[in-house]
């Protein structure tokens, strides 16, 4: 259960946030999704690769039955529907930490749909529990990773060195609905996550290492109206408390823009 939230200040009060959280896990198998090579963490760089990971000319994936088996098992424990039928599709985008040039992922036909879990925060002193809906999750491949150097930060960077171990190892992707109203419950919607994650067996969740990652849609809008506003996503949260203050500053600085006649971007 997370501490309880600080008291809105009367502007807050005039606007209600709906927030959305895309929870990236990666899963506990020993090979990646579609080949052979290893998938544990901590490897020397790109010596846990092979043609499949690359997508070297004529090689085939091969699903991993382990990913389904997890993925399955996490899909029940969210209270999803399992799909009878499901699909792979490609992801097309072009950035160095991919190798093929498109991510091996699920669109239309996810293997979980339909789910919900319950989280537990305090109001006035009280535990409240809330539910949460979960739109769908679905297994897909991760990319690489890209380390930044000859610099002291990232601005300053002057090249970026890619290590390919991290690609093809299995996650699965956990959308929510959009049910979330604030940092406080994000946090603690993650949390609940990571424990059913851990509980199964399925992954580790160990945010330092980058096995469960949060992707965060954030918009405001006056309360009492239907209509979402234009929502702004925080890529690649890893730590609880780090979800909570960034939807946090998010809301205040949406409010803020929209009280002052600014738009929303995107």
């Amino acid at each position: 259960m997370t501490a309880a939230a600080p008291a809105k200040t009367p502007l807050e009060n005039k606007y209600e946030a709906i927030i959305g959280l895309e929870t990236h896990c990666q899963l506990s198998t020993e090979t990646k999704i579609f080949s052979t090579s290893s998938a544990a963490f901590g490897a020397d760089p790109n010596t846990h690769v092979d043609p499949v990971t690359m997508g070297l000319p004529g090689v085939l994936p091969v699903l991993n039955e382990k990913v389904l088996e997890y993925a399955v098992k996490a899909g029940l424990a969210l209270n999803c529907q399992i799909a009878p039928y499901s699909k792979f599709d490609r992801k097309q985008y072009f950035y160095p930490d991919l190798p093929k040039n498109y991510q091996i992922s699920q669109f239309d036909l996810p293997i979980a749909e339909h789910g919900w879990l319950e989280i537990e925060i305090l109001k006035n002193g009280e535990p409240v529990r809330k539910r949460i809906g979960v739109t769908r999750l679905h297994m897909e491949e991760d990319a690489g990773k890209l380390v930044h150097g000859g610099g002291g930060d990232l601005a300053a960077a002057s090249y970026s060195l890619v290590d390919y171990n991290r690609a093809g190892v299995p996650l699965v992707e956990i959308v929510s609905e959009p049910d979330i109203r604030s940092g406080e419950e994000a946090a603690a919607y993650a949390e609940e996550i990571r424990r059913i994650i851990r509980y199964l067996g399925v992954g580790d969740g160990n945010m330092q290492e980058g096995s469960l990652r949060c992707d965060v849609n954030i918009s405001v809008r006056p309360v009492g109206q239907k209509e979402f506003g234009t929502k702004v996503e925080i890529k690649n949260m890893n730590s609880f408390s780090a979800i909570a203050k960034a939807i946090d500053y998010e809301i205040e600085r949406q409010i803020a823009a929209v009280e002052a006649g600014e738009p929303i971007y995107q």
